[in-house]
């Protein structure tokens, strides 16, 4: 009787569930299914100015500096100040600025560049946003305590805060009265008319068509001859792949004004059959992060695989070592971190390389 009960129980459960799945499916028929609240929590990883959202923890600015240095240096430089890869973090702010609260640099046309700390007004965007996109190359791959420890290390380096500080989830309140740019920032503007989100009623912007006292067509007075053209090498490739600056190709003629952008359609490449060990080595590559700054064809912050290819035919065991290690100074000045890989993976790589790269 009771195994009888078991069943009767057992099967009324089974049909409840079909009940519940099928008014999930009625609902977005045939688009999956609802999340559940423990995906949903690790999705909701916002920061908000208001600091709703902010995991309780703490860090120190000693701590920060340990891990700046064997995580962030590389792209950002040993005190935030570099610009090689992407803009300088550190850098046009003063005193009188964490006592204002508006940077007077932003206002100065003289000064070279502006920096993070000199433009956000908020310190919960600097929480956010190493919290979920830092290390580039491993986002999300830092602990609480460390991106604390960062976010302080950095508010030192403005000096905001003290080199003994500790940021934490119960003091950060007070460390935002101290953002250099906090009130630097207007809502006062709509993107349309209306006040949702506390602006005016006006749009920021007025335009109107206008088709009278244009102005007069532009002469030309000088050119740079074709000869001078590539003096200097490519442009392109003396530029950061990153960034707003990107130089022309100077290998390639300049278009003339006023003639049609034409390009010639270029011809197909005999695709080749990849071959195993071409497969297994790209497949390590994307699984390790690797084309992240590395193209196959293209430099991007580090050489293109196939211009290593070149470099190093036959050397897959000196090859190993730079994968496993890192370094800097061959190609670049921006060094490669050491590698985490197996020696295995390593060696796979390492010897598709030096084989010629091919896939």
């Amino acid at each position: 009787m009771s195994r009888f009960r078991k069943t009767i129980v057992a099967c009324a459960l089974f049909a409840l569930a079909g009940v519940v799945g099928a008014q999930v499916d009625t609902k977005y028929p045939g688009v999956g299914r609802a999340a559940t609240p423990k995906e949903v929590a690790a999705w909701d990883i916002d920061v908000r100015p208001d600091f709703k959202g902010l995991p309780a923890g703490s860090g120190t600015v000693a701590k920060g500096q340990d891990v700046w240095e064997a995580k962030c240096a590389l792209c950002h430089g040993i005190f935030g100040e570099s610009g090689e890869v992407f803009s300088p973090l550190v850098g046009g702010v003063t005193q009188e600025d964490i006592k204002t609260g508006r940077v007077a640099n932003l206002r100065n046309s003289n000064y070279p560049g502006r920096t993070t700390f000199m433009k956000v007004p908020t310190l919960s965007t600097i929480w956010d946003y190493i919290n979920r996109a830092m290390p580039w190359t491993s986002p999300k791959s830092l602990t609480t305590e460390e991106v604390y420890s960062v976010v302080a290390f950095l508010l030192n380096l403005n000096g905001i805060v003290a080199d003994d500080f500790t940021l934490s989830d119960k003091n950060i309140r007070d460390v935002q009265a101290r953002m250099p740019n906090r009130n630097g920032m207007t809502t006062k503007h709509s993107m349309w008319p209306g006040d949702e989100f506390g602006g005016t009623k006006k749009a920021d912007t007025s335009n109107v068509a206008c088709m009278k006292d244009c102005a007069a067509e532009p002469k030309l007075a000088s050119f740079l001859p074709d000869f001078a053209r590539n003096a200097h090498g490519n442009l392109a490739e003396q530029n950061r792949g990153v960034g707003a600056q990107h130089g022309a190709d100077t290998t390639r003629p300049e278009a003339k004004l006023g003639a049609p952008l034409t390009v010639a359609p270029a011809a197909a490449p005999k695709a080749d059959a990849p071959t195993a060990a071409g497969k297994a080595a790209l497949a390590l590559l994307n699984k390790n992060g690797c084309t992240v700054c590395h193209g196959i064809d293209k430099k991007i912050v580090g050489p293109a695989y196939t211009d290593v290819a070149k470099k190093y035919v036959g050397q897959a065991d000196y090859l190993v070592g730079k994968i496993k290690l890192g370094g800097s100074g061959i190609w670049g000045p921006i060094p490669m971190p050491p590698q985490t890989l197996s020696e295995a993976e390593a060696k796979t790589i390492a010897a598709w390389l030096a084989s010629g790269a091919g896939k």
